[in-house]
């Protein structure tokens, strides 16, 4: 038999909590019209509207954004909020009521319900700046949306992706010297691990990469470097990085449909990744190559 120290000394799974990819990226903004024309442009899909909120839907193949509009859920650092901002991630997991406890026992900070009556309670907790982090189990063949959205009549719920577009991971930005602490963050509540920094994607090689435990994304932890060092800054979720097989050809088919790419000697669009310009007050898009779907 096993005393309690062997017991204790046993590692954690390599995915502790089931994770399985991402439900839906979150963003919080006062005009969601104007964030809605740039979604569409990417390629997604407006295709249901919230049963009792100021809550969008977009689609794009298996890519879920959610416009979240709703005066009592913009951020109170902002107001009016124009420009948008990414103010959550729905991570799928096994089972949500677990990998929220299991978080809550490892010090994260948990959120006030905000469900109200005849709504899904999606358990949740603090992420970096006001950013929220939830946990969704209801994914596959019922999920979250078929309860609290309306879908908008005669649309496609299931547009395809451009080229195979789909998300590989978020880049956040951070203090000065907090990268390992937000490394530790996402490693020991979600099982996150580093990636060597001989291994790198797209043609953004700042910051420290780490992979969830399911393979699916990434997150780039970027610190401030140079002048930026000195000049006030917010940690936060920056920006959405897509993946797909072809940069080249993806990047093109955007271009057809308005979407501007940044082109100066160090940051241009090749068959690495690219990095669209910033509209609305900073919203970029970055592309990243990924292996062809077999």
């Amino acid at each position: 038999m096993r005393n309690e120290t062997d017991r204790e000394s046993v590692p954690e799974p390599p995915n502790p909590i089931g994770m399985d990819g991402i439900e839906f990226i979150e963003f919080t903004t006062s005009r969601p019209q104007a964030l809605g024309d740039i979604l569409e442009k990417m390629g997604f899909r407006l295709i249901a509207r919230h049963r009792s909120r100021e809550v969008l839907l977009y689609r794009q193949g298996g890519m879920n954004i959610v416009i979240n509009s709703h005066p009592a859920d913009i951020p109170r650092t902002a107001s009016p909020l124009e420009h948008p901002v990414i103010s959550a991630l729905a991570i799928r997991v096994r089972d949500a009521g677990a990998a929220y406890q299991r978080a809550l026992d490892l010090g994260a900070w948990e959120i006030p319900v905000r469900a109200q009556a005849l709504e899904l309670n999606i358990p949740g907790i603090h992420g970096v700046g006001e950013s929220l982090i939830y946990f969704v189990d209801r994914y596959d063949e019922f999920s979250i949306f078929d309860i609290d959205f309306r879908a908008i009549p005669g649309v496609d719920l299931h547009p395809p992706a451009i080229n195979n577009l789909n998300f590989f991971g978020i880049v956040q930005y951070v203090g000065v010297d907090r990268t390992e602490d937000w490394a530790e963050f996402y490693s020991q509540l979600f099982g996150f691990s580093r990636i060597p920094d001989s291994v790198r994607f797209g043609i953004m090689p700042k910051g420290e990469l780490l992979q969830s435990p399911c393979r699916k994304f990434f997150l780039q932890l970027i610190e401030p470097d140079g002048a930026a060092q000195y000049a006030p800054m917010e940690e936060h979720l920056q920006r959405i990085g897509l993946g797909t097989p072809d940069v080249i050809s993806t990047a093109a088919e955007l271009e057809k449909r308005g979407i501007e790419f940044l082109a100066t000697d160090k940051v241009h669009t090749n068959e690495r990744g690219a990095l669209t310009k910033a509209v609305l007050g900073g919203l970029m898009f970055e592309l990243v190559q990924t292996p062809s779907a077999s």
